[in-house]
């Protein structure tokens, strides 16, 4: 029997692109989807899921609970998905990634910095150029917080996650994956680059989230019902074919 292991970030359960790829409009009824297709690796199988516990459990939980999610998600997720806390005493990892890892975040902290200073520059300049009417200071203030403030720090946010959150490990849960798959010599699977990249670096296979479900359907198409199913399937056209032959 086929034994893999996968560990999944939230992300395995959440991600937007894999439910358009499944054909699902809400994050409830794809979550149940994919749990579905994992109840079903696992019997059929015995392929194991695991989730860092209790920092990605808890995100899973959090997040389904948000989003108006009923009980059966959660209790697909406690049914499931194994549960189990990394060994972060015992997973070695060489001081060379490390050392890496912190010279990439000064990088992108250093870059976050500059996001700042010209948000910071480009509030100042649109300040400085607008009309004071001497008689409306209230509705001058509140016009420039609104239109020049509100504006600038909108976009500054989006700059800033670009330039420094995106491709880092920013939780604790991201590093909990890492760690547990390293533990399990397992896969991880998620959408997120900064898990992406690091797996690289950690020598951990790493699957996308919107290919995951694709992946475990292949595996049930080959068990041994997907294959019966298959075969009752060709018989059905066989005979159909050798009915239309003899009349």
């Amino acid at each position: 029997m086929l034994k893999q292991r996968f560990v999944l970030d939230t992300t395995a359960l959440t991600d937007l692109q894999t439910r358009e790829v499944m054909g699902y409009t809400s994050l409830c009824e794809g979550m149940k989807a994919i749990l579905d297709l994992i109840a079903d690796a696992r019997l059929q199988f015995g392929i194991s899921c695991y989730i860092p516990y209790p920092s990605v459990y808890k995100e899973m939980y959090e997040f389904a609970s948000r989003n108006g999610c009923d009980r059966e998600v959660i209790a697909k997720i406690d049914t499931w998905l194994v549960k189990k806390a990394p060994d972060r005493y015992r997973v070695d990892v060489t001081s060379q990634i490390f050392h890496e890892y912190v010279s990439y975040m000064r990088e992108r902290i250093n870059r976050g910095m500059g996001v700042a200073e010209d948000s910071i520059w480009e509030a100042a300049t649109e300040c400085l150029f607008m009309e004071n009417p001497q008689n409306k200071n209230k509705e001058y203030r509140e016009e420039v917080e609104r239109e020049v403030i509100g504006g600038i720090i909108g976009k500054f946010r989006n700059k800033y996650r670009a330039a420094l959150r995106y491709g880092i490990l920013d939780s604790a849960p991201d590093i909990d994956v890492l760690i547990l798959a390293k533990e399990l010599d397992a896969a991880v699977v998620a959408s997120d680059y900064g898990i992406e990249k690091w797996a690289e670096q950690l020598g951990v296979r790493f699957v996308p989230a919107n290919t995951f479900p694709m992946m475990i359907k292949e595996y049930l198409r080959h068990s041994p019902e997907g294959e019966k199913e298959k075969g009752d399937g060709d018989n059905k056209k066989k005979g159909h074919s050798e009915e239309a032959g003899f009349i």
